[in-house]
């Protein structure tokens, strides 16, 4: 089943909601960077709150996630333009824990709960949007839902969660979000917490066959579906992007890259692909920045 993304509303329950399928992108993630199961996990939720985050951006503006907690994991970084298409990286990704009582992959050991969350949108203004919170848990879903609280002021509940099996494949990965309206009574809160109190695992759900519409009609016996949109990992690198990027380091360094190496070897921290510049590239790099 390919990935894909629901927005919707429920009327009864004055509330808008969002649903993603994440598994095949996750797999695309975990080989290209080779990613050990809890940090397939913790790129999984984040790539997951990350896109349902995005579908709320009305301008398709270009959106930055960094979450660095301090722990194992390092810094992930998630970026898209809210078109469907993401592109997302761990610093560390051999990193593989799990709880000792449940067995579970311990995604916040990994993350850490010691450093923060932050958002960056584009939306094509002079300076871009950026909000920044303290991390409450690592465990990704707590702490998108404290920054909907704190830096959009919108109570939400974020669900997101990723399986995989004994060879390290991803078996199902996705989540939901539910968004107060400002018109939601108690009786709406109270409903939503009592569903939210036995819900199953949104990862077992997708796993059992569960697309997102019946994850949402799971919680909800109103929806309405308001717009689809088909997600992937695709990345927009280039060796023209290396080139710029290698611009940058200097005319001494790029000297030195071709007395000593003869050429370089570029590689995108985004999808691992290797960019190669001889060192016939490298002197014609060095005479452009010359002229």
């Amino acid at each position: 089943m390919k990935d894909y993304l629901v927005r919707g509303i429920i009327p009864s329950k004055n509330c808008r909601v969002f649903a993603c399928q994440t598994t095949q992108l996750l797999e695309i993630a975990r080989q290209k960077h080779g990613l050990w199961p809890t940090a397939s996990a913790a790129l999984g939720r984040m790539m997951s709150a990350t896109l349902m985050m995005s579908a709320m951006n009305k301008n398709h503006e270009k959106m930055t996630v960094t979450m660095n907690g301090n722990g194992p994991i390092g810094t992930m970084i998630a970026t898209t333009n809210s078109d469907g298409k993401i592109k997302a990286f761990v610093a560390n990704p051999e990193v593989h824990y799990t709880y000792n009582d449940t067995g579970k992959l311990a995604v916040g050991v990994a993350v850490g709960n010691e450093g923060t969350l932050q958002v960056i949108k584009d939306m094509g203004l002079k300076e871009p949007f950026v909000g920044t919170v303290p991390l409450q848990s690592g465990e990704i879903g707590d702490d998108f839902s404290y920054y909907f609280m704190v830096s959009e002021q919108t109570p939400s509940v974020v669900s997101v969660g990723v399986l995989v099996n004994d060879t390290n494949e991803i078996l199902s990965s996705g989540g939901f979000i539910i968004q107060l309206l400002p018109e939601a009574t108690e009786d709406d809160i109270i409903y939503i917490e009592n569903k939210m109190k036995d819900f199953p695992p949104v990862s077992s759900l997708i796993h059992d066959g569960k697309n997102p519409e019946d994850i949402l009609s799971m919680l909800f016996d109103d929806v309405e579906i308001l717009a689809k949109q088909n997600l992937m990992f695709e990345c927009d690198c280039s060796k023209e992007q290396m080139k710029n990027a290698l611009i940058t380091v200097g005319k001494d360094e790029i000297q030195t890259m071709i007395n000593e190496d003869h050429g370089c070897e570029m590689t995108c921290h985004f999808c691992n692909t290797k960019y190669q510049f001889s060192e016939s590239e490298l002197n014609d790099l060095l005479l452009e920045l010359n002229v």
